[in-house]
């Protein structure tokens, strides 16, 4: 199948990429950054998920991809940050509007959540992005039944360059471990493995928002340093 992917660059979108790749998928990503990939059967699109009109320039004729998996996100850490809004709830919206909604050969959309978009647990406005996450894929999974699905992945912890501030300070790790059952955090390829059985394997299960952090939701509590 056709897959788009965004924000392939590194972390999560890489592993879904290389993920699909192994499996005999073309892949298409889309990031602000160069490539990280090298498979014969993956396009690298450097565009802006936050600029729409920009879509056209990088993306072939007439695309339609079959799977459509929005991950590209941020995390700044600041109380206002609009930027954080745009890339990680309307940047999701333009690439489903522009690549999901009336494409006839749509099969599955996946956005990538947070366990945030849940729980309330993390930055403010990253917190509110990703709970727009949460209630858009709803929103998708209606106006594309009955021919499609769409669904969210979303995750608590994951061992990505993001989370560096607190993977390497040792006192804040050990608080980390302690609020989770599972006493460790997923691999970017877990991960993976998720969104490709939701986007593949699954054909009945649409419009539901799936937690995927090891239990931690139960014990919820932000730690980051100050």
């Amino acid at each position: 199948m056709i897959v788009l992917i965004t924000g392939t660059a590194s972390g999560i979108g890489k592993a879904t990429a290389l993920y699909f790749l192994e499996r005999g998928h073309e892949v298409h990503g889309m990031d602000i950054a160069e490539s990280s990939i090298d498979h014969k059967a993956y396009h690298h699109h450097i565009a802006d998920v936050t600029k729409p009109e920009s879509f056209d320039d990088v993306m072939p004729d007439g695309f339609a991809p079959e799977i459509v998996i929005n991950n590209a996100g941020i995390q700044s850490g600041e109380m206002i940050a609009r930027e954080e809004l745009e890339v990680n709830l309307m940047g999701m919206i333009n690439v489903t509007e522009r690549y999901a909604i009336g494409n006839d050969k749509i099969k599955s959309v996946v956005n990538i959540g947070s366990a945030a978009g849940h729980t309330g647990s993390e930055f403010p406005v990253y917190a509110a992005s990703k709970g727009g996450v949460a209630a858009y894929t709803k929103n998708v999974a209606l106006r594309l039944a009955p021919r499609a699905i769409c669904n969210s992945i979303d995750p608590g912890g994951v061992i990505t360059d993001i989370n560096t501030p607190v993977m390497q300070d040792e006192k804040l790790w050990n608080r980390i471990m302690e609020l989770t059952p599972l006493k460790r955090w997923a691999e970017p390829e877990e991960i993976a493995e998720w969104v490709y059985f939701v986007a593949v394997n699954n054909r009945f299960m649409t419009g539901q928002n799936l937690l995927i952090d090891g239990g931690e939701a139960g014990k919820c509590e932000f730690v980051w340093p100050e």
